[in-house]
C-alpha cells in the first residue's frame, strides 16, 4: 500500500483523470477527498470509491469554497499530506477569436484555483510535516498548438507555477510536481475528435499509436503522491504517447 497513512484531495474528481486518480489512491491505502462542481457525479464517484472516499462540492476559484472543502477535509480525515490540482478547462480560440470571459474562465480556473488551494493546504501539509502537491499541466505546457491560446498560456504558467513553489518549500518537506499529458480520451477532449479523421490525425501526433487513458496519468500520480518520489521537487513529467519527443 504506497500511500497508506496519507490523506489527498484531488480537484476534478468526479470523472476522467481526477477519478482514475482518485481511485487509484484509495488502491494504495489512501484517504481521498473529490471535489468539483457537479455534485451528481461527485456522489456517484464516492459511492464507487466506498468508505475511504468523501465527496466535496467546490468551485476551486472561489476562495470561499475552498476553505469549505479545506475544512470538510480535516473533520473528515484531520490531515492532508496530498494535494492534486486537476480541475481543469479547455476554451478553443486564438488570440482574436476568444472572448475575454472564455480568456478569465481558462486563467480563474486552471490557474487562481490551483493557486488559491495550494495556499489553503500549505499549512496544513506543514504541521503534518511535509507533503505532495501535483499539478496537472499538459503537453501544451513545453509546447504550442492552433487555436489553443488561452489553454496552452494558462498551463504554461502552470508549469511555471510549480517551478517556483517547488523552490519555495522544498526546505519544508513540501514537493511540487507538475504532469504533463498528452491527449487523453476523457469528456474534455471528445468535442475535439468527433469524428474519424480528426481522432487519426490526433492520433498520430502520438508514437505509440494510442490516445492515453485516464489511468495512465494516475500511474504517474501515485508515483508523485508516494515517499518513493521523495527527492523529486520541481519537475514536469510528460506523460504523453512521446507527443513531445518528436
Amino acid at each position: 500500500m504506497r500511500l497508506s497513512n496519507k490523506v489527498a484531495i484531488v480537484t476534478g474528481g468526479g470523472s476522467g483523470i481526477g477519478l482514475a486518480i482518485a481511485a487509484a489512491f484509495v488502491r494504495e491505502g489512501a484517504q481521498v477527498v473529490i471535489c468539483g462542481r457537479d455534485r451528481k457525479k461527485l456522489d456517484a464517484a464516492a459511492k464507487q470509491l466506498g468508505a475511504s472516499c468523501v465527496a466535496v462540492s467546490a468551485d476551486v476559484s472561489d476562495a470561499e469554497e475552498i476553505k469549505t472543502l479545506v475544512d470538510a477535509t480535516l473533520q473528515s480525515f484531520q490531515r492532508i499530506n496530498v494535494l492534486v490540482n486537476n480541475a481543469g478547462v479547455l476554451l478553443a480560440g486564438t488570440a482574436e477569436s476568444l472572448s475575454e470571459d472564455d480568456w478569465d474562465q481558462t486563467f480563474n480556473i486552471n490557474v487562481r484555483g490551483l493557486w488559491l488551494l495550494s495556499r489553503a493546504v500549505l499549512p496544513h501539509m506543514r504541521a503534518a510535516g511535509g507533503g505532495s502537491i501535483i499539478n496537472m499541466a499538459s503537453v501544451l505546457s513545453l509546447t504550442g498548438a492552433r487555436n489553443r491560446v488561452a489553454y496552452a498560456a494558462s498551463k504554461g504558467a502552470v508549469l511555471q507555477m510549480t517551478k517556483a513553489m517547488a523552490l519555495d518549500h522544498a526546505a519544508e518537506n513540501i514537493r511540487v510536481n507538475c504532469i504533463c499529458p498528452g491527449m487523453v480520451e476523457t469528456e474534455m477532449i471528445a468535442q475535439f475528435i468527433q469524428d474519424e479523421a480528426a481522432k487519426q490525425q490526433r492520433r498520430a501526433m502520438h508514437p505509440v499509436g494510442r490516445f492515453g487513458q485516464p489511468e495512465d496519468i494516475a500511474g504517474a500520480a501515485v508515483l508523485l503522491a508516494s515517499d518513493e518520489s521523495s527527492w523529486i521537487t520541481g519537475a514536469a513529467f510528460p506523460v504523453d504517447g512521446g507527443y513531445t519527443a518528436t
